[in-house]
């Protein structure tokens, strides 16, 4: 895009005015105080973010006689509710800007959305269940019938009920040695083991799963972890052989091979172990109760935790009872109250490209992902513009940030692979490809099948189908890359892994965007999150000795500048612990800013601040705005109020 083409700002505006403009009626100087009002509140609500871009833009664009926003009357309605006049903008921006939608939802019950952001996800997990529920099941053998049909055993809670335990016994009984009686030969501890891992997906003392290498992003290897939580990449390559001497009590090439089968393993397979030294405790602990049916005892129980979010409601009544327990209050919303959303989850769990594409195809065409893509590359643009007003660098580190920023990627609404219809409905065929000694061969195990009477048994049949599907990572040289976000989420991210920004589909939709929205808005909402993942990508710069050839004190006065500002607030707030998001939120806010008056469209908390890096919401808007010159010009805030105080923080 050519620098020279600009939106033309207030002071040009006014220089443009002619007499007859001067004369015209107040109806429509009201109705430009409307539009001021109406892309106020769009801000607020769409990221409470970037408020001020969309402020800026009516004062320009009202200035100029022209207040696009009225095309849109669902938004002017919505947005004008939200503003609460009463208070003073630049005493506290974000009480004015979206006081009174924040008041109607703090009427609401506290297990219901707070924030904008779970609103627009309710909103997309209401548009799945309807595509779910509708009479058309698609290409009868089809990913997507089975998907449906899987949908709907587990909302015929009446079949489930008549049913009760009965699935689970029955399968039970098929594990020889697992009596619940308590009498019966118990079965060898590593034999059982393998059975769990390798047909129920079941991990009691260790999770094996495969993803990329921690020293080689492009190769599938082994991973060994916890069985609840993952451990930092603070891995470390070891052997099988490796693990049967540190680690004795488990058959681990048995183990592996049952897990993998039928990819052949061998003693030198490379393998990431996360914490060698818990797996050599566990191994001790085994070895302590190797001959006692404790240790079978206890991986029944893990295996009938593992299977009971698919039985009856006894079981999610004890479930239920059990987080109450563990979580507190926490606990009781652990498990949702109403059927869908339990089923909604069961089935993404196991059919997510299949529910992707579902999503994609009814509310993201082809021309918002290509409008989406340019605003993407607006805002890489400015941003690259924007380094060389940062005081702070040296020229070569300069220049080193500006090929970061063209060499990152971006992946917006999906991930490719689950347009490509054929491929996921062989991933749920299990025709499954896998090696043989001197060539490539192809094994077919039985296909798939859905029931919508047996909702136990098709919950059992789809974890086999993800287990044998898993190894399949393992035969590819250049790993299809897996989004840690579901196409329908409201929440992007960046990957250090992969530089890449990855913002969902589910984020482009009312109030965040719409191509017939003015550029402010999309660039005020949309346009703040993307050039908050950007600058995720510079977050080395900021970490102390991260830029050791910068201008330090220049550097450092910056940062201790944010952490005091955020500090000042009466949030109790670690503004060292917030330091990078708060940097990402003002220097978002200005990218987007500078971006939109350079675009020309071609087309048209308490708990949370110990753990969450993110400043409270109010703050995260207060915060950037309060350090913007330009939303102190355009409410006029006086020099020394809330909103523009004497000393503004600036990194990017």
């Amino acid at each position: 895009m050519d620098s020279d083409v600009k939106v033309k700002g207030s002071d040009n505006c006014k220089e443009r005015k002619t007499s007859d403009q001067e004369q015209r009626t107040g109806a429509k100087k009201e109705r430009c105080l409307q539009g001021k009002s109406l892309l106020l509140c769009a801000l607020l609500l769409s990221t409470l973010l970037g408020f001020t871009l969309l402020i800026t833009y009516l004062v320009m664009t009202c200035a100029l006689g022209s207040c696009d926003a009225e095309s849109d009357p669902a938004l002017l309605e919505g947005l004008l509710n939200s503003r609460n006049d009463t208070v003073n903008p630049c005493e506290n921006f974000y009480k004015y800007a979206c006081g009174r939608w924040e008041g109607k939802q703090s009427s609401r019950t506290r297990e219901e959305s707070l924030n904008v952001f779970d609103v627009l996800l309710e909103e997309n997990l209401l548009i799945l269940k309807r595509l779910l529920e509708s009479p058309q099941f698609g290409i009868r053998g089809s990913a997507k019938e089975k998907a449906m049909q899987f949908y709907r055993s587990c909302m015929n809670t009446e079949r489930i009920e008549s049913q009760g335990a009965q699935p689970l016994k029955d399968l039970l009984n098929q594990i020889v040695g697992w009596h619940n009686t308590g009498v019966g030969e118990t079965k060898d501890f590593n034999e059982t083991l393998q059975i769990l891992m390798s047909r129920y997906s079941t991990f009691p003392f260790f999770r094996v799963h495969v993803g990329p290498s921690p020293f080689d992003p492009k190769t599938n290897i082994i991973q060994i972890d916890h069985p609840e939580f993952d451990i930092p990449l603070e891995s470390e390559f070891k052997e099988k052989n490796y693990l049967e001497e540190k680690a004795p009590a488990i058959d681990w090439l048995a183990c592996l091979k049952a897990i993998f089968h039928p990819v052949p393993m061998n003693l030198s397979q490379p393998i990431a172990v996360h914490d060698m030294d818990y797996l050599s405790n566990m191994s001790q602990l085994i070895e302590k109760w190797h001959k006692k049916r404790v240790l079978h005892i206890y991986m029944i129980v893990c295996l009938v935790g593992n299977l009971s979010p698919a039985l009856d409601s006894q079981f999610q009544d004890a479930r239920l009872e059990l987080y109450k327990i563990l979580y507190g209050k926490m606990g009781s919303r652990m498990i949702p109250a109403e059927r869908w959303r339990k089923c909604l989850t069961d089935t993404s769990s196991f059919f997510e490209p299949v529910l992707g594409k579902m999503f994609v195809q009814e509310i993201f065409p082809e021309q918002t992902k290509k409008f989406a893509e340019q605003m993407f590359s607006v805002i890489q643009d400015t941003l690259c513009d924007r380094l060389d007003q940062v005081e702070w660098m040296d020229e070569q580190t300069r220049q080193n940030a500006k090929a970061l920023v063209s060499k990152l990627q971006v992946e917006i609404g999906y991930p490719a692979h689950i347009l490509q219809t054929d491929k996921v409905n062989l991933e749920y065929q299990n025709f499954i490809p896998h090696l043989c000694p001197m060539t490539v061969t192809f094994h077919l195990f039985p296909q798939l099948e859905i029931n919508e009477d047996t909702f136990f048994l098709n919950v059992v049949a789809c974890l086999k189908v993800l287990r044998e599907n898993s190894y399949l990572k393992l035969l590819q040289h250049y790993p299809q890359k897996n989004w840690h976000v579901y196409p329908w989420s409201v929440h992007s991210y960046y990957s250090i892994r992969h530089h890449v920004v990855v913002l969902p589909a589910g984020m482009f939709r009312r109030p965040f965007f719409h191509v017939e929205f003015p550029s402010a808005v999309n660039f005020g909402a949309i346009g703040v999150f993307m050039a908050h993942e950007i600058l995720h990508s510079f977050y080395g710069y900021v970490l102390p000795g991260g830029c050791p050839a910068c201008n330090k004190g220049a550097l450092q006065r910056s940062i201790d500048c944010l952490v005091e500002q955020y500090e000042s607030y009466n949030s109790n707030v670690n503004g060292t612990f917030t330091l990078l998001e708060n940097t990402a939120d003002t220097g978002g806010l200005a990218v987007a800013y500078q971006a939109m008056c350079g675009y020309q469209d071609p087309e048209k908390l308490q708990s949370s601040l110990s753990t969450d890096p993110h400043s409270p919401l109010p703050l995260r808007v207060s915060g950037p705005v309060s350090n913007s010159q330009d939303f102190s010009k355009s409410f006029q805030c006086p020099s020394g109020s809330p909103m523009n105080p004497d000393t503004k923080c600036r990194i990017w």
